[in-house]
């Protein structure tokens, strides 16, 4: 996400704060979407999903509070089950509250950062701007797998030793990206052709360990170590101590 193409959803019933905010975010090249309380951010929530929420507490209707609590799955039913999945969107609550106890509240709530009004703009903006790095940074990381020296970005379908890319096959890549969730863990022949089968249709048994071969060549040639351990009669792991 380029942090700057962001969208960002402004939940507050006051309108000239909400204009004023809506200005500042637009001159930075936010988009902006605008919801006047908390019923009316949730009906929004439900259709689209935003980069990050500026929300006031005291709202019409669903607090600020109750809103944060549904947002971040927090709320709970008469049975003691949630009543809502969360929404994996930060949070930043900007509300005229100044004590200690709402803003640790709203933080333990599920809140990622507390702004009271009064406010700067210029330090929300550098708020809003942190928070979106953090939240972006957690998405990479959610994309990446690692198992000692070798790294894997699954949404780019590459992988890395020590941080030079390995140019593999569809079979090779599919093959990796099982053992590194796995390290350490023989899997078999069956279970890895099963688990592949989706990706890689044209790997048969007879070729398995044709691939395998040759992925091991490709990694060694990177780092002159061995990764992938044949368990005779079974098949295959990644050694744990890589």
């Amino acid at each position: 996400m380029n942090v700057q193409t962001a969208t960002i959803l402004i939940v507050d019933d006051d309108i000239q704060i909400g204009n004023l905010l809506q200005e500042s975010l637009e001159e930075e090249g936010y988009g902006v979407l605008r919801a006047y309380s908390g019923t009316e951010a949730m009906l929004l929530l439900s259709q689209t999903r935003p980069d990050l929420v500026l929300l006031d507490l005291m709202l019409p209707g669903l607090s600020g509070e109750e809103l944060l609590a549904k947002l971040s799955g927090q709320a709970v039913g008469a049975n003691g089950s949630s009543k809502a999945s969360p929404v994996d969107v930060p949070v930043i609550v900007v509300s005229a509250k100044v004590d200690v106890e709402d803003k640790v509240g709203m933080l333990l709530g599920g809140a990622c950062d507390y702004v009271t009004k009064p406010f700067a703009v210029g330090e929300l903006l550098a708020r809003i701007e942190l928070r979106l790095r953090e939240a972006d940074r957690k998405t990479a990381r959610g994309d990446m797998l690692a198992a000692g020296d070798i790294t894997i970005w699954r949404e780019q379908h590459k992988a890395f030793v020590q941080e030079t890319e390995v140019s593999l096959t569809r079979t090779e890549y599919a093959i990796l990206k099982l053992l590194v969730e796995r390290p350490g863990q023989v899997l078999t022949k069956s279970v890895l052709l099963d688990e592949i089968s989706m990706d890689t249709p044209d790997c048969t048994e007879s070729s398995l360990k044709t691939h395998v071969s040759n992925l091991r060549k490709k990694l060694r040639d990177i780092s002159g170590r061995n990764y992938i351990e044949a368990v005779w009669g079974i098949g295959f792991k990644l050694k744990s101590e890589v």
